[in-house]
């Protein structure tokens, strides 16, 4: 592929960057989201009427087979592991081993406070009973996904964890995929996509169980239908597009910083690949060593319109201000190239994941670091973080007053009652206290 001059937008001032920085996050909305919001309503409303007969329409629809049977008899999981490749096997097993090791740290302890007149106070955790996963299809397969979402499901102690893919036109799911599933010990996989997919394990059919939790990456409708059954279920997060977000300084590689950009942009059009810089060599630079790279690169489409749409290079004064606009991004992945990245990241407060240092680009995380690779999208990484054990459990207050904790704290309960107008709230107290006086 030729060079065809710069490829990056640039922005060489503060509000200039934090204006294209805000147009990027809100990529995603507007009247494609609107339209898109009334077909996933719609099918969700005939998943929930019609059930396996919904699946099969919008599957036949959608991606172009019959679904019969909905579910993948476990014998092609089998196969699919049996068939994949040693090296491969290996790849997926260290994967598996390192992903399991760091999730078993996120179990959250039940906690129990003693109160100073002997009340027991706690709260307990428990998992959920069933869980969800949606592993997504279409322009590429994703067994690094079964493993970051099946694996804290099961750590946290789900009993039972089913997932949902979306099959090819020939009925089948990807074989990589359904290698991981077994893997991981996923046995109940169904050859549904879209937001039928979510509808199904949301409303429960005759074929596929109702979950508790949802949780796993899709495209738009995906992830519109897992905001409208909230509520109906939990949910990990509304994930939009990947981005990256990198700050280099003039100790950055530009072929690895390209790389870096270009390993983004390949997941899809709508990806984001933003990088902050104190070094205007670099910046000068980048734009030719990503065309370098696109030469021969067999997803150099998707790679060049994600770069011109979503693409964004900002001069930045020193990496303060680098470290303040990442902030106003809030990125999901952001990667450190700098001399002193353990310094920056202390003062950075908004990102899905931080990568430090030259020796661990966002692919480590994708794929074995351990930490989870779901990551909050669209600048969500100001409220929330990655998806964990947690989000496969719920905890329960635990409260255990003894009579003399009663005692002391009844007439602070009466008159807190009586302030919001609730006489049942203050007389359930009430008629405990003229039992203790009876008894004295």
């Amino acid at each position: 592929m030729a060079e065809k001059g710069p490829i990056l937008s640039y922005a060489s001032d503060f509000q200039t960057a934090v204006a294209a920085l805000e147009r990027i996050s809100s990529r995603t909305s507007g009247s494609e989201q609107n339209k898109a919001l009334q077909s996933v309503e719609e099918i969700l409303k005939q998943v929930q009427d019609n059930g396996d007969k919904a699946l099969a329409k919008y599957t036949k629809q959608f991606d172009g087979f019959t679904p019969d049977p909905i579910e993948v008899p476990l014998k092609e999981l089998i196969d699919a592991w049996e068939s994949t490749p040693k090296s491969l096997q290996e790849a997926l097993s260290i994967a598996k081993t390192r992903i399991e090791e760091f999730h078993k740290h996120q179990i959250p302890k039940d906690l129990l406070v003693k109160g100073a007149c002997g009340e027991r106070l706690g709260r307990r955790w428990k998992p959920v009973q069933k869980a969800g996963i949606y592993i997504p299809g279409g322009r590429a397969s994703y067994p690094s996904t079964v493993l970051m979402n099946a694996i804290p499901a099961f750590v946290a102690g789900v009993e039972e964890i089913l997932m949902c893919s979306p099959a090819g036109p020939n009925g089948l799911i990807n074989q990589t995929v359904l290698a991981a599933a077994y893997l991981a010990g996923v046995k109940k996989v169904f050859r549904i996509g879209g937001a039928q997919a979510i509808g199904a394990m949301a409303y429960g059919t005759k074929t596929i169980p109702k979950v508790d939790v949802i949780t796993g990456p899709g495209n738009l409708y995906v992830t519109l239908a897992k905001k409208f059954v909230y509520g109906e279920v939990g949910i990990d997060s509304l994930a939009g597009p990947s981005e990256v977000l990198i700050i280099a300084d003039e100790t950055a590689d530009v072929e690895k910083v390209a790389a870096d950009l270009l390993a983004q942009a390949e997941h899809d059009p709508l990806a984001a690949t933003i990088l902050l810089s104190t070094d205007s060599k670099l910046l000068k630079e980048i734009d030719s060593a990503i065309w370098e790279q696109l030469n021969n690169h067999p997803r150099a489409e998707i790679c060049l319109k994600a770069i011109k749409d979503w693409g964004l290079k900002v001069l930045c004064k020193d990496l303060k201000i680098c470290a303040k606009l990442s902030d106003v991004f809030a990125p999901e992945h952001l990667e450190l190239l700098v001399r002193e990245p353990n310094s920056l990241e202390k003062i950075i407060n908004n990102a899905g994941a931080i990568f430090i240092g030259p020796w661990s680009p966002e692919a480590t995380g994708d794929y074995l670091a351990g930490p989870n690779h779901t990551l909050p999208t669209s600048g969500t990484a100001r409220f929330s973080g990655a998806l964990g054990v947690e989000t496969f459990m719920k905890n329960t207050s635990i409260i255990e007053f003894t009579k003399d904790s009663f005692e002391k704290n009844s007439q602070a309960i009466i008159s807190l009652a009586n302030s919001e107008g609730l006489f049942s709230h203050a007389k359930s107290i009430e008629i405990r206290l003229t039992n203790l006086s009876e008894e004295t």
